[in-house]
Order: structure tokens, then C-alpha cells, then sequence
């Protein structure tokens, strides 16, 4: 079974800090951010995310192309960047959503914050696509759309409307605010961990994420991975 939200919660000053702790205290699952030790090799933390299946297992929603630049070249970017900022700083070997917590909103920690994120983010994103997925949610997931959007089909044209409509590049979300289903979209390497929410699925819009399979037909695409992509039951593990 692939693990549901990465360890985590973050938010600005106090309230935000108890999220993040009690989230980890909880065991969420996923990309820790700490260090591989190779031998008697000096530490260096790791947080780039194994891909939960083969580059070509979402085609033809998403080509094995697609994936091999999106993964392979911009996340692991990501990863790679943050490494290289946290090593040998007192943040080195924090989970990813820690040093997420301790970047958001500092001016001086812009690009760790940046680069934490969309690690974060991305190994997220990956987590919640499968093949043949897409289809009816589990029951209990689909009540509780039903409750806070009042049909799954609403859901979904909010959910695909604020991937659609978020202008340039970023996210869209389904997220948990307390008890409170409701999407969101974030621009650029902003995350709902930095507002204290809790992610149950997301969908990159950034250009590279679609590009190269539909260019400028960001619709298709989003629409594309809802009805055949979307894991539902990797969205019901994150509600917990």
C-alpha cells in the first residue's frame, strides 16, 4: 500500500508549530527528508522520493516522457536544491514539512522555503495518481463530498475549476480545514501546510506537469487525471 500524507503539518508561529508537532506524533506516513547514510560517508540528507511506479504506468494520460522530465528532471530539482541548502545548517535532516514550517514567511529563507515545498509537494502529487483510477470514490469519501459540495460531480467541476482557473503556475487541492472538505488553489510552490490545512489530494499545474502530452490544453488535462488517474482511496487515507 503506498503511504498516504507526508509527516507534517506546518503553519506560522505558534498554532501552526502544534499542528506540525501533533502531526507527527500521529506517524503520518511519507517523505521524511532524513539523512542516507553511505558508510563512514559524511551524512547527507535525502528527499528525493522514490516514484510509487513505473514512468510509463499512467500512460496514456501521462507519458512516460512526461514523467521522465517531471520526475526525474523538476522534482528531483527540488529535492536536490533543498538538500543543498540544509546541509550543514541546524535544519539538516529535518522531515520535509519541518523545514517547510521553518521557512514560510521568512524573506531571508524564500528559497528553502520554495524548494522544500515544491519537494513536498510534488512527492504528494505522485502519491495521489494511479493507474485506472478515477471512477466512484469509497463510500465514506463520497459522503463526505456529498456533505460539503452536495454531489461528487459538483466536487469534481470545483475541484477541475480551480485547477483550470489558477492563473500561471501552481496547485489545486482537496483539503481537509478541520472538519471541512474544500478545495483550494496555491500559485507558484505555496502550500496548504503553511496554512495549517490538511491535503487529501492535489493536481500540478504547472506547465511542465502537462506540456509536453497536452500543451496548452490545461483543461484536458486536468480533466483527464480526475476521471482516470485520481486515487480516491489515497485521498480517504489522508482524511483518516
Amino acid at each position: 500500500m503506498r503511504n498516504p500524507i507526508p509527516d507534517g503539518v506546518s503553519a506560522p508561529q505558534t498554532k501552526r508549530r502544534s499542528l506540525l508537532l501533533a502531526a507527527s506524533g500521529a506517524a503520518l506516513l511519507g517523505v521524511t527528508g532524513l539523512p542516507r547514510h553511505a558508510g563512514a560517508a559524511a551524512r547527507s540528507p535525502n528527499y528525493f522520493a522514490d516514484l510509487p511506479y513505473a514512468l510509463d504506468a499512467l500512460d496514456p494520460v501521462l507519458s512516460a516522457n512526461t514523467l521522465g522530465y517531471h520526475y526525474g528532471k523538476h522534482h528531483k530539482a527540488y529535492a536536490d536544491n533543498t538538500a543543498r541548502l540544509v546541509t550543514g545548517t541546524p535544519l539538516e535532516g529535518l522531515p520535509l514539512a519541518q523545514l517547510i514550517a521553518a521557512s514560510a514567511g521568512k524573506a531571508d529563507q524564500g528559497a528553502l522555503f520554495n524548494n522544500a515545498a515544491q519537494t513536498w509537494n510534488h512527492a504528494f502529487y505522485w502519491q495521489g495518481l494511479r493507474a485506472r483510477g478515477g471512477g466512484e470514490p469509497p463510500a465514506e469519501l463520497r459522503q463526505r463530498l456529498e456533505g460539503a459540495f452536495g454531489s461528487v460531480a459538483a466536487f469534481k467541476k470545483e475541484f477541475a475549476n480551480a485547477a483550470i482557473t489558477q492563473f500561471g503556475s501552481g496547485w489545486a487541492w482537496l483539503v481537509a480545514d478541520g472538519e471541512r472538505l474544500k478545495v483550494i488553489k496555491t500559485g507558484n510552490a505555496d502550500t496548504p501546510l503553511a496554512a495549517g490545512l490538511k491535503p487529501l489530494l492535489a493536481i500540478d499545474v504547472w506547465e511542465h506537469a502537462y506540456y509536453i502530452d497536452y500543451q496548452n490544453r490545461r483543461a484536458d488535462y486536468v480533466n483527464a487525471v480526475l476521471d482516470k488517474l485520481i486515487d480516491w482511496d489515497f485521498a480517504l487515507r489522508n482524511l483518516g
